[in-house]
């Protein structure tokens, strides 16, 4: 449909001038460009649960309120990623930073191939720049985490133990005007700790936390090849999360560079605002060239 619309632009632009039709043109052609790289990342996930929705946590360096801004800038760039792929993206957890930002924040973003995309980016993602909190406009170093799991269905469903849970919920108040609806999960065998206050009741912000939990557990299974959760290893849990994967240079130049592809481009504010294809496409199709090599 949208070919047919470029072509028939194109034959009423050769007899007439007419700017808004031009760029209706370019704008059609902008989104089948982008479905077409779409639809050419799709055919490098062919693995378990690729094709499902996914979790996304972005987690703020400790102590860093540039980290906690690293963290916000990041949550737009997932956000608006997921809106120019027609995801549906909704944030189920925020902590606000000291000052500003965000120390801490889920993205659930709803539709096919969502984590299969989006697990590129597990990691940790660099920015260096001029602090903005800093009246010197000092250059400052800020690090964000990213995790990625998958929104599991009923087929993927496993329970947990009670006993390796800790859950806590609001204690009730007469507030009634300002009620407190959060609820924090913790794994207490893995340490994983997961919040959640986006629904309406601690309950539904519970049943969210678990959901998570489930999610970022079953992720962890696969990546150390066990089938039950106790077989999970902790101490090993961080390797992925705490690896270096990119750096957004903001000064003294700009670019954003890929440490394991080595791919980098110069166009750092499209990139931020969820231009961020090229990287994925990259490292699925270096990660399906070492899964070939190995067969």
């Amino acid at each position: 449909m949208i070919l047919e619309d470029i072509n028939a632009a194109l034959e009423l632009l050769e007899v007439t001038a007419d700017e808004q039709l031009l760029q209706e043109a370019q704008a059609n052609l902008t989104q089948l460009q982008r479905e077409l790289e779409t639809l050419e990342i799709q055919q490098l996930l062919t693995e378990p649960c690729d094709q499902k929705g996914a979790f996304l946590t972005i987690t703020a360096g400790i102590g860093d309120v540039n980290a906690e801004d690293w963290v916000f800038i990041l949550l737009n760039m997932y956000h608006r990623w997921s809106i120019n792929h027609n995801y549906r993206p909704y944030v189920v957890a925020e902590t606000q930073g000291d000052i500003a930002g965000i120390k801490y924040a889920v993205l659930e973003i709803t539709g096919h191939y969502a984590y299969g995309c989006l697990k590129s980016e597990i990691g940790i993602h660099q920015l260096q720049r001029l602090s903005p909190f800093d009246a010197d406009k000092n250059l400052k170093t800020s690090l964000a985490s990213v995790e990625v799991s998958p929104i599991l269905d009923e087929s993927c469903d496993f329970d947990i133990l009670p006993k390796h849970l800790e859950i806590t919920l609001p204690q009730t108040r007469r507030n009634f005007n300002r009620p407190e609806t959060w609820a924090q999960v913790v794994h207490l065998p893995t340490g994983i700790t997961v919040f959640c206050d986006s629904d309406r009741s601690p309950m539904e912000n519970k049943a969210k936390a678990l959901a998570i939990l489930k999610s970022k557990l079953w992720a962890l299974m696969q990546v150390q090849g066990v089938n039950q959760i106790s077989a999970i290893q902790p101490r090993q849990i961080k390797s992925l999360s705490n690896k270096l994967i990119r750096e957004y240079i903001l000064h003294p130049n700009t670019k954003v560079k890929d440490l394991r592809t080595l791919v980098e481009t110069t166009a750092v504010a499209e990139v931020l605002d969820g231009d961020i294809d090229l990287f994925i496409k990259v490292y699925l199709q270096q990660e399906h060239q070492i899964t070939m090599s190995s067969q």
